[in-house]
């Protein structure tokens, strides 16, 4: 009795090798997209990636095209004199550590990723483990962090308190 015949596959070898060029491809540009975080930003507004140097047009008539201004984070009044106000919601930390000096802080503590929870006797306070951040330089005060919290540039705009660009 004869055997039956065999057919292979009629996919060609180059067909499969540019199949697998194009998945590798696709996959190295996902990740590209990743490679711009570091666990100590905190994905801080401050640290995501730049914007194109244009601004779209000014509607007709508008006037002078001035960019708008940017949102309040907070009221200077809100800020206590050493202490702080955690935006928990843009993880933001702000201080002032004297009347009229503010600073702005990542609200990730560089430990483990806790938000930080409160703001008093001068540090800036992580409840998950204990780390303590000065509110003037963000250093480290008390471990386990071994890194500062990022600063976030902020600047006073009359009363408001707004992030910089």
């Amino acid at each position: 009795m004869a055997e039956p015949s065999r057919t292979t596959p009629s996919v060609a070898v180059s067909s499969r090798r540019t199949v697998l060029a194009c998945v590798g491809t696709a996959c190295a540009a996902v990740l590209a997209g990743c490679s711009t975080y570091n666990s100590n930003n905190g994905g801080v507004a401050g640290s995501q990636p730049a914007q194109p140097a244009t601004s779209p047009a000014a509607p007709a008539g508008s006037g002078s095209g001035a960019a708008a201004a940017p949102a309040a984070l907070a009221s200077t009044s809100d800020v206590p004199v050493g202490g702080g106000k955690i935006l928990t919601d843009k993880k933001i930390v702000l201080t002032q550590p004297k009347s009229g000096e503010f600073h702005g802080f990542s609200a990730v503590c560089t430990h483990a990723g806790c938000t930080v929870g409160s703001v008093s006797g001068g540090t800036i306070n992580c409840p998950c483990h204990g780390s303590k951040f000065n509110i003037t330089s963000g250093a480290v005060v008390n471990g386990p962090a071994a890194s500062p919290l990022p600063p976030v540039n902020i600047k006073v705009q009359g009363t408001s308190i707004v992030q910089a660009q």
